[in-house]
């Protein structure tokens, strides 16, 4: 797999306990985020490097840079329609013009409405689903900054799927748990 990965409980350690971070696996170019699809959707992505075929450009389409919270929001890829869990590698210039873009989920009717990303931060949870103090973000990317995203600016999609099922064997002792290393992503 080309992610980093560490031990939960060695990242649990670095981590903020409340407020609201973006935790991320990222390095000086790239960012990785996740999504969890069925399987036409997320094997034609991994086969053809963008979103395609059944995914629908018509829809707002969420995006997590947190590991832990797809994993909540996918029941470890166990959900149905969300069995195919994808890491997809951006730009992180091109993240960051998505939170540039992006109209908080709390701010007014008519700006929600007209947005094409939304930013949401919702309660973070431990593997085992429970909520925890930190807050995770989701952008949800609509219209042409959706298209843009899906067609053009994924560097790489990595399927995730096999290693979400080992861990999920792990998630009831956290000392054997491995997860992608993430760190507090700050923006630039």
């Amino acid at each position: 797999m080309k992610i980093k990965t560490e031990s939960y409980l060695k990242q649990l350690e670095k981590w903020p306990e409340t407020g609201k971070h973006i935790l991320a696996n990222y390095d000086d170019e790239t960012i990785i985020v996740y999504q969890a699809y069925r399987p036409s959707i997320g094997n034609f992505a991994l086969e053809h490097g963008y979103f395609g075929g059944d995914f629908k450009y018509t829809r707002m389409s969420w995006i997590k840079p947190n590991f832990l919270w797809m994993m909540y929001r996918s029941g470890w890829g166990t959900k149905e329609g969300q069995e195919i869990i994808l890491a997809i590698r951006l730009k992180t210039t091109f993240f960051d013009s998505l939170l540039t873009q992006a109209v908080d989920s709390s701010s007014c009717s008519q700006e929600i409405k007209t947005s094409s990303v939304r930013l949401q931060w919702d309660p973070d949870h431990d593997p085992l689903g429970n909520k925890v103090e930190r807050r995770a973000i989701q952008l949800g990317l609509r219209n042409e900054v959706l298209k843009y995203y899906g067609q053009k600016e994924i560097v790489e999609i990595i399927n995730m799927t096999d290693f979400v099922a080992e861990q999920r064997q792990n998630i009831k002792d956290f000392n054997k748990l491995i997860i992608p290393r993430e760190r507090v992503y700050n923006p630039e």
